[in-house]
């Protein structure tokens, strides 16, 4: 049972926010993507590995992603050419071929998100302590929900 029940009109209006959010989320990246010459695809993989505690195998990527070992082999190609990705051996199963990103290559991208950043501080700074520490529990459930969904598990990459 729902510790605090929501109204049909409050649960729309929350649906509401997060499709215009998701939409805008995405008309964003891929705004990013075109600017570093990647697809959006391209670009979200690479901020799969970017955000990996440590290089991913592709095998690994196609699960996260959704995308077939053959179509990540095409990422990490484009990725590799732009400079951002690189296959490296693991240290321990030279047999099997991990993927990270490139030292730097996030850091040159950063000034893209610059605006991102900044448009989230000005609206956080309108919250006390208190409603952020809110906001960023609803932020998490959220987004543990969509891991769940999307993976299978709440676990990150």
């Amino acid at each position: 049972m729902a510790k605090y029940p929501l109204s049909a009109e409050e649960m729309a209006r929350f649906a509401h926010l997060g499709r215009e959010g998701s939409t805008l989320t995405v008309l964003r990246h891929a705004r990013i993507a075109e600017r570093m010459g990647l697809s959006a695809t391209d670009h979200k993989a690479l901020e799969l590995v970017g955000q990996a505690p440590g290089p991913l195998t592709a095998g690994r990527i196609a699960e996260l992603t959704g995308l077939s070992t053959g179509a990540v082999t095409g990422v990490m190609d484009r990725l590799e050419k732009a400079g951002l990705a690189r296959r490296v051996r693991d240290p321990i199963d030279r047999r099997k071929v991990l993927i990270e990103v490139v030292p730097g290559a996030m850091e040159r991208h950063a000034p893209l998100f610059e605006s991102a950043y900044t448009n989230m501080k000005t609206v956080l700074e309108q919250f006390s302590p208190e409603e952020r520490k809110v906001l960023e529990r609803f932020q998490s459930a959220l987004l543990d929900g969509l891991r769940e969904e999307l993976l299978g598990d709440s676990s990150r990459p």
